[in-house]
Parts: C-alpha cells; structure tokens; sequence
C-alpha cells in the first residue's frame, strides 16, 4: 500500500472511530493494534510494548500528578472562597468590578493549579449568582467565567504544557514559563473588555452597589492572598530561577497546598483521601491517553505517513504563516470534540516535524498551540468549558446564553494569537531570562 494510502486510511479510520463516541485511548491503542498487524508486521507488535515502557518510566511526566494532586487539595481548602472575599471587597465598588475581580481570581487560581475544569465550575458557584443577583448581564457573566477558567491552560503550572513540553521534547521549565505573558494579556484584554462594556455599553453592567470600605478593612483582607502568592512564588519561582526542576517545584507545591489546608483548619485524611483518589483518576485517564498516542504516531511514523505528510508540506508553494494558519484552526475545531491531553499526544508528533521544517521556534508554537485550544474550549456548541459551567447554570438560565456570552471573548483569543504570532519576542523573552 501507498504512503500516501496509508495517510488517508491512518487519518480516516480515527475520525470515524472517534465520531462513534469511543474513549479516544482506546480508539488511538485499538486502531494502533490493528494496523500493525495488518499492514505492517505482525512482530511489530513489540513496538507498541515499547512506548507504554517508555511512557511509564518518564521522570518528566510525574509532575503531571503532582500538580492535579496540589489542586485537589486547594479545592477542598476555602482558599479561592477567601480570595473571592477579598476581591469583592476591592473591586465591589468599581462597575463591573465583580467580573473584574473573577478574572483576577481565575488567573491566580490558574497560577496555583493549573487546571481549567476547577476554576470554571468554582467561579460558576461562588462568582455567578452573586453577580446575577446585582443584575449583571447573563450571558457577559458565562461568558466572563468560560473565559478567564480557561486561563489555566496557558497560565504555569499548565498540565497541558508539560504534556506539549514533554511530547515535543523541549525544555519543561522553559515552556511553562513561557505562558506567564501571554497568559497576563489574555486576562487584560478580558478586564478592558468588561470595563468597556461597563461603561459603554448601558444596561449591562448596573452601578455599583457597595458601600465604602475602610482602607484597614482592605488592607487586613489581604491575609487570604498571602498563601496563594506564596505558592505561586514557591512553585513558579524556583523554576523560573533554575532553583528546582518542574517536578521538583510539583512537589513542593503539594507540600504548601497541606500546610495551606492545615493553616485555614480544612485538613483532613478523609479529605486528604478523596484528593488522592480524584488525582488517581484523572492520572490514569492522562496516561492511557499517553499511551495509545505514542503507539499511533510511532505507527503512523513507521509506516511512512510522516515522511508523507512533510514532503507534501514541502512541496505546498505557499506563505509558511498560512500553513500555520492551518494547524491553528484544526487545533480550535479538535478543541471543541477532545479534551487538550488528547489534543497534544494526537497532534504535536505530527505538526512538530513541520514546523521544524518551516523555521519557527517550538517554545513559541506551544504557545500559540495553547492559545488556540483555549479558543476550541468555549467555542459552541462543544466546548468543554461550556460543559463544565451548564452544571452551574441557575434555574432558567439555558445554554443559548453562555453561547452568546461566550463569542466576545472568543474573538479576544484571536486577537491574542495574532499578537503572539506577531511578536514572537513577547513570548520567548521570559523563557531567555531564565536560571
């Protein structure tokens, strides 16, 4: 069978596999088998036993746990209730300040766990009927919480990026890094936006309500920022600094998110159990995922599909912005069907190779990588932050409004990729100051 064959049969047998609502580790593990023995060589087998060793012995890829692990511990401390407290008390009396101060408590939950799921569905129970009930516009305020809970996949400790890092082999510590920036413009066009609707477009966003606050009151409420700001410093510090590895910087960060549970009297061994059983999942769910991409791509590779792939690249006579262009809007449309684990194992083995070939620098293209998933996770009608928030949506809300709420932001996640990709400096600046 031709190369070119064996693309179209490789590429097609998984969307179809895929359409039939199968779990993608098996789809990519059972389709992997079964080309093997049929098209290649039945002894080839030894190679799909090969990358489940390889996945199960990579140092790198502990991080991934312990970081899930950080966050479920958060989750059960009243941390991110406390940082919500305060930022009513800082920004109740600005307009629009609630959706402001949810974007600022997204980041530094981003910044704490990395992990979109939990900043969307705590913001859509704590942030939500408070500002539905001073009369916020509903579908600013889905939108608002999508958005900025997205923000945990570029903001580090990002499990997605370890996951792109440790695929497209480059530097963990340098990748994480890497989307502190993006992450911060992304959030402040979010914020300019909400004031811009605060104050531009009437009927939105009503006056403020809040009395005034004493300047003592403020200042005593920022004791709740001091344990997330001081594992934010721990964890992003000792990589940015060259202090500890990734994985290192994970575990210590599992250490302070005890002590921070312990400190607030929200410790527990039945809780400290849950956490542990919920990281188990979620792991295992990462790694078997993991492991049926590896086996797809040494595949697809060994049987000449990616040789194939670049040399049609190769040939295209076309701006290499425009291939780009192209991975771009498949990464936003498998955004909206894969959750971003799949996305990355599925994808980066396969555009790597060509953006190698067309010149850009990989660190830079995780980011961008990051950036479009994001825009896949709240794009209608299945992104898998919209999913997240519907089982937080009040009675009579229904999912028409989030998509409405939604498409703003989405067209401010554009606008943030075509930043990046102009000013491919903006994004690998912090990575080059590293220790």
């Amino acid at each position: 069978m031709s190369a070119n064959a064996i693309l179209v049969l490789m590429f097609g047998g998984l969307t179809l596999l895929m359409l039939t609502g199968l779990p993608i580790a098996f789809v990519l593990g059972g389709l992997s088998l079964l080309l093997t023995v049929t098209l290649w060589n039945p002894d080839s087998v030894v190679i799909l036993v090969l990358q489940i060793f390889d996945t199960m012995r990579s140092e790198p890829l502990l991080a991934v746990p312990l970081y899930i692990l950080m966050a479920a511990i958060l989750q059960r401390s009243g941390v991110i209730e406390d940082l919500y407290r305060v930022m009513g008390l800082w920004f109740g009396r600005l307009r629009g300040g609630l959706a402001v101060g949810t974007v600022i408590i997204c980041v530094v939950m981003a910044a704490m766990t990395g992990v979109v799921g939990a900043a969307v569905t705590s913001m859509g129970v704590l942030a939500m009927p408070e500002m539905l009930r001073r009369k916020y516009d509903a579908s600013l305020v889905a939108g608002t919480i999508c958005a900025a809970g997205t923000l945990g996949v570029l903001i580090p400790p990002s499990v997605l990026t370890i996951v792109y890092a440790v695929t497209a082999q480059v530097s963990i510590g340098k990748m994480l890094i890497a989307g502190v920036v993006p992450g911060l413009l992304l959030a402040s066009l979010y914020i300019l936006y909400i004031l811009y609707v605060a104050y531009f477009r009437q009927g939105r966003i009503p006056p403020a309500e809040q009395r005034p606050v004493s300047m003592r009151l403020k200042l005593l409420s920022l004791r709740a920022v001091v344990i997330p700001a001081m594992l934010i410093v721990l964890v992003l510090g000792a990589i940015f600094m060259g202090i500890a590895t990734p994985t290192e910087a994970a575990a210590v960060g599992v250490v302070g998110a005890v002590l921070a549970s312990l400190a607030r009297r929200r410790f527990s061994w039945a809780g400290l159990a849950e956490a542990g059983i919920q990281t188990l999942k979620v792991t295992s769910m990462i790694l078997w995922i993991t492991i049926g991409a590896k086996a797809y791509v040494a595949i697809f590779t060994g049987l000449g599909g990616a040789d194939t792939l670049i040399a049609l690249i190769r040939d295209l006579d076309v701006n290499a912005y425009l291939v780009l262009a192209v991975m771009m809007l498949i990464l936003i449309f498998l955004g909206t069907c894969l959750d971003e684990i799949g996305i990355i194992l599925l994808t980066v083995p396969v555009f790597l190779p060509i953006v190698k070939l067309l010149g850009f620098d990989e660190i830079w293209f995780g980011v961008l990588y990051a950036i479009s998933i994001q825009v896949g996770y709240i794009s209608p009608p299945f992104g898998y932050s919209l999913f997240y928030i519907r089982a937080t949506l009040p009675e009579g809300m229904g999912i028409g409004t989030v998509y409405r709420g939604v498409v703003p932001f989405m067209g401010l996640q554009v606008l943030a990729l075509l930043i990046c990709a102009a000013l491919p400096g903006m994004v690998t600046w912090l990575p080059r100051m590293m220790g």
